[in-house]
């Protein structure tokens, strides 16, 4: 028996260990290497900035900075979790319209029928499809600046609303 159990730690330690199934599916939206000027010369390092989402209405954008890019991207996941939002989704699209400027970059998000799918660019693909909304039309103007698009479609859908039922008092329809 004591021999079986050490047999086992054996395979413990020198086995691969299972992963759990990741919470939230992650996009890498870009990768950029900045340059800070010191003294002795330049000095690198690298922005990640990430989405994560669990495709069910909770979606986050995170940036994160570091002097390997792994590190940068782990930073940003971590970064996008602390900054998770709820999209209220009606028939997989987006309960209204919403217009909202942040910056230099405007956006424009417009519900749209079964069938659609998603009508946008740039940023604003990889967050719609993260968030789970599956039908929705938008536009953005302005600035064609990665990370500032990004931040816009998060602010925008923190806009959103769900709509609420109707209801009766005395008689009334009351719809809000």
């Amino acid at each position: 028996m004591a021999k079986s159990s050490k047999d086992d730690r054996r395979k413990d330690r020198g086995g691969r260990r299972e992963r759990d199934p990741k919470e939230y599916d992650e996009h890498v939206l870009q990768i950029a290497r900045v340059t800070r000027v010191v003294k002795g010369g330049r000095r690198m390092r690298f922005r990640a900035t990430v989405i994560i989402g669990n495709r069910k209405g909770r979606v986050g954008l995170g940036i994160g900075k570091s002097a390997e890019v792994q590190g940068a991207v782990q930073k940003a996941v971590s970064d996008a979790k602390r900054h998770m939002i709820n999209v209220p989704i009606v028939k997989d699209t987006i309960p209204h319209e919403v217009n909202y400027k942040f910056k230099a970059a405007r956006i424009r998000l417009l519900p749209a029928m079964a069938g659609t799918g998603i009508i946008a660019g740039g940023a604003l693909r990889p967050i719609f499809d993260l968030a789970g909304v599956k039908n929705v039309l938008s536009k953005r103007y302005g600035s064609s600046n990665i990370v500032v698009n990004a931040q816009t479609a998060m602010q925008a859908l923190t806009k959103l609303r769900k709509p609420k039922e109707k209801v009766e008092e005395g008689g009334k329809e009351v719809r809000g």
